[in-house]
């Protein structure tokens, strides 16, 4: 409570080159947990789930393409999306499961 004091007190002297500081560290502090932090793990999440592909699992692409995994490689995931129609998709394109959706 006191620094705070003490930085008004400079403020109103002129010097207010430590309040300008601190008031960009806590703008730097904010941005950082509530933007920076939570796509990191986001983005985290994602590359996890990626390299746990496994054969059979229902997916959805970037694009909106439903399928099924049928071959995984390192680089791309051959997905089956209707009887005898495989796709060739790159890995990074896959963006969630859909294993527990119900269908419709």
């Amino acid at each position: 409570m006191k620094f705070l004091v003490i930085l008004q007190q400079q403020n109103a002297a002129g010097g207010g080159n430590w309040s300008f500081l601190l008031m960009m560290l806590l703008i730097f502090v904010v941005m950082y947990f509530f933007m920076i932090r939570p796509q990191q793990k986001k983005q985290k999440e994602l590359v996890q789930f990626r390299n746990s592909l496994k054969k059979g699992d229902k997916v959805v692409t970037v694009g909106g393409i439903y399928g099924v995994v049928t071959e995984i490689k390192d680089k791309y995931v051959l997905m089956e999306v209707d009887n005898n129609v495989k796709l060739r998709v790159d890995k990074s394109s896959i963006v969630k499961d859909i294993t527990d959706v119900p269908a419709k």
